[in-house]
């Protein structure tokens, strides 16, 4: 069972991005669940979302205690909230921020990958300068340094689930599979390009 958990602030998209990715993973035949948990419900407040794929039907039902990887659509969550909490060892960490991977050192001990998806979900109109939302973009970037998932899988699911600005989401995605940046010392599982 694979178990993938994102960290993000409410307004960005965290729980949309659990539903595309889940989308993804059972348009290749994997059995699913993807659930959030809030906070206090506003804008701007933390929110965490949790999707669970397994080659056999998913059982368990409770929140994800032990990720193998986490996902954050806001940095600033780094310093907010423990985002490593039950991370498993060696997982990913995919950081929404313009820095590189090696300027965490904090989180060394977890591979790490950033990618600027808000400044390309700005690019692409998705949002506001000022409030982007991210979701499809980073979805781009976990399908490219996990290679769990297809990236062409991701594209689909974001034209079924997205409800406006399809073709611009799928373009930030896109964008995103390509632009991420890894630790020099992580190799790949996928390399394939859209």
């Amino acid at each position: 069972m694979i178990e993938i958990r994102i960290h993000g602030r409410g307004g960005q998209g965290a729980v949309i991005a659990s539903k595309i990715l889940a989308s993804a993973f059972f348009k290749e035949g994997k059995y699913v669940q993807s659930f959030p948990t809030f906070g206090v419900e506003r804008r701007g407040a933390p929110v965490a979302a949790f999707i669970r794929i397994d080659d056999k039907q998913i059982l368990v039902r409770s929140q994800i205690y032990k990720p193998d990887d986490v996902i954050v659509l806001d940095p600033t969550l780094i310093d907010a909230v423990d985002v490593t909490q039950g991370l498993k060892s060696g997982g990913w960490i995919l950081i929404n921020t313009t820095r590189e991977p090696k300027e965490f050192e904090k989180l060394s001990e977890f591979r790490i990958a950033t990618v600027d998806a808000s400044g390309i979900a700005a690019k692409h109109g998705l949002g506001s300068k000022a409030h982007p939302i991210v979701n499809t973009a980073i979805l781009g970037a976990f399908a490219r340094i996990t290679g769990f998932v297809k990236l062409e899988s991701i594209l689909e699911a974001i034209t079924e689930e997205v409800p406006f600005a399809r073709k611009a989401n799928v373009e930030a995605s896109k964008e995103a599979f390509r632009s991420v940046k890894m630790q020099s010392n992580v190799t790949l599982k996928s390399k394939s390009e859209p």
